[in-house]
């Protein structure tokens, strides 16, 4: 028995496909420039190719954002500097071409490694991945195609990247890998593949082989290798009782979300664009507690123009039928950058030029945003909000922008919505604690946990070295949403919730008792949560929360609450 983290929940029985890339060996040689130039540019694009065929295949169940990945990796191709390097290599050195491209990307590769930034030390694994296939292609080596895969299998792997991800067809049934955590690209992509996965199973490379029967159980984060008959039939009760308990949610797809005591709330879905509006809707989604509208601008090779957002825009509400859709305003910066825009050099991105810093600054990109926001309220219920503000002035600053906009566009004659809500992230710790003034303001909160635990902890949740200090069950935590969901309700403003911790089972009690009037999560997660919201009463949650408050550390919550609902 092996132990792991639960990163997407479900059980399942298969047999293990190993997944064990090429040995790419890599010798220096001599070698005709001409010929060796050539050879480079054909693996180059089958490079490119073969990265479009993934994304193209990919498309059919993924997301925009968790596409992204793929036009990251294309652009990593694309790169001239990148080509132009290995190119001058081969002729200046007389060298065979996988040598030079070997070269070049591990000093790329230990370049990016070394910096002291996340945005560019994640781009190194981008250029692993690319760099990987391009070898492959150089050498004429077989890269393993995981669309091949014709029985149920679970896939185990040192790591899966977005380009294995991407190629894991029905026949797979869950995957174990050595490393990664709850927030890695792996265990995004199987939460949203909807099938089972545990990661950071250390050695499990060592201790399974080919075709071996395995149990994978992420519910409680524990991989099996060859179980006895016994274990085999434990586990297909449980992989039944779990089967089960998915379907029987479905009933709930149209049911409300409210308390045994007659409190209602919304359950909304988190989106990246058009694509993942059906999966809020067949997951009973009250509306789009966040859109993510930085996706619009990472898969373009330009600022979008009014228009195009515009349309998009307009498809997300029409999509959602008159429900609720949050709009988060650009969000780039930090992690997120552009390839067409040039962020300023900074020693914390997180903490620099980013979001509604770099829109009070570009204006011109604020504007035309808010614009075509403005034209595509009269096709849903529209709500818009600001992240990353800091200050009143921030967002009043923001706001008089919009309604200087929205002005402009009734002069013009446009019909726009009566109804536009205009509201703003609580995200860092200042706007908490100051969330009754800025309530005064701001027509809603949501509360973007993500950000505010790292920036209360003064931890990135990025690093494996701090990763403990991610406490969303944290008392300190737990203030600051109070204090953000009191602020709101004093002026009479509704206070939602768009960070992972949203969707988290052992916190629907705390932040029902704490008032949280709106949890957005991934559209997977709604149905859960809402049998969770129905099972529980409002006011015994009050008495709950006020107790959590009181206590020292996370864990000491997190027993508490899970004693309670036990009883």
């Amino acid at each position: 028995m092996l132990k792991g983290i639960a990163a997407s929940a479900g059980i399942s029985i298969a047999k293990a496909y190993k997944l064990e890339s090429p040995k790419v060996e890599i010798v220096k040689k001599e070698g005709d420039p001409a010929v060796e130039v050539e050879k480079f540019n054909a693996a180059l694009e089958k490079t490119k190719k073969d990265i479009e065929g993934v994304k193209e295949r990919a498309a059919k169940r993924l997301s925009e954002e968790e596409l992204a990945v793929f036009d990251a990796h294309l652009m990593m191709a694309g790169d001239p500097e990148f080509a132009g390097q290995i190119t001058s290599m081969i002729e200046n050195d007389k060298v065979n071409a996988e040598y030079a491209a070997d070269t070049v990307a591990t000093q790329m590769i230990t370049m990016f490694e070394s910096m002291d930034n996340d945005y560019f030390r994640e781009r190194a694994a981008d250029i692993k991945d690319v760099t990987f296939r391009l070898k492959c292609n150089l050498l004429g080596l077989t890269i393993p195609d995981l669309t091949a895969i014709d029985e149920d299998s679970i896939i185990v792997a040192y790591d899966l990247t977005p380009s294995d991800t991407a190629q894991l067809n029905e026949y797979v049934k869950g995957f174990a890998t050595s490393i990664g955590g709850k927030t890695s690209h792996s265990a995004i992509m199987a939460n949203s593949l909807e099938i089972p996965a545990v990661v950071g199973c250390g050695d499990i490379l060592s201790q399974v082989s080919h075709g071996d029967t395995l149990v994978l159980d992420a519910v409680d984060g524990v991989v099996i290798v060859n179980p006895d008959e016994a274990t085999v039939k434990e586990y297909e009760a449980k992989a039944k009782a779990f089967a089960e308990e998915k379907e029987a949610l479905k009933v709930l797809v149209n049911a409300k979300s409210i308390s045994t005591d007659g409190h209602e709330v919304e359950l909304a879905g988190n989106i990246g664009g058009i694509k993942d509006v059906e999966g809020v809707l067949k997951n009973g989604g009250e509306g789009v507690g966040l859109f993510r509208t930085e996706f619009l601008y990472m898969d373009s090779d330009h600022f979008p123009t009014e228009d195009e957002q515009f349309e998009a825009y307009k498809a997300v509400l029409e999509g959602m039928g008159g429900k609720k859709v949050v709009v988060r305003t650009l969000d780039i910066g930090g992690d997120k950058k552009l390839k067409y825009f040039t962020f300023p050099e900074e020693m914390n991105p997180f903490l620099g030029y980013r979001a509604i810093r770099l829109c009070l600054d570009r204006t011109d990109i604020f504007r035309t945003q808010l614009r075509a926001l403005i034209r595509a309220s009269v096709y849903g219920k529209l709500c818009i909000m600001f992240p990353m503000i800091a200050t009143v002035q921030e967002f009043c600053d923001a706001k008089a922008i919009y309604e200087e906009e929205k002005a402009n566009l009734i002069k013009e004659g446009v019909a726009v919505a009566d109804n536009i809500e205009v509201g703003m992230m609580v995200e860092i710790p200042a706007a908490a604690v100051l969330a009754d003034q800025f309530a005064k303001y701001a027509d809603f909160f949501s509360i973007g946990t993500n950000d505010l635990i790292q920036y209360s902890m003064a931890a990135d949740r990025m690093s494996e070295h701090v990763s403990y200090l991610y406490q969303p069950y944290n008392p300190a935590v737990l203030r600051l949403v109070k204090m953000t969901i009191d602020g709101a309700h004093k002026e009479g403003k509704w206070a939602g919730m768009c960070g992972a911790m949203a969707g988290e089972e052992y916190a629907a009690p705390i932040l029902l008792g704490l008032g949280l009037d709106e949890f957005s999560m991934s559209a997977t997660q709604i149905l859960k949560a809402r049998k969770i919201i129905n099972s529980l009463s409002k006011k015994e949650m009050e008495e709950v929360a006020a107790e959590a408050l009181n206590k020292q550390t996370a864990d000491e919550v997190l027993a508490f609450v899970k004693e309670k609902l036990a009883k």
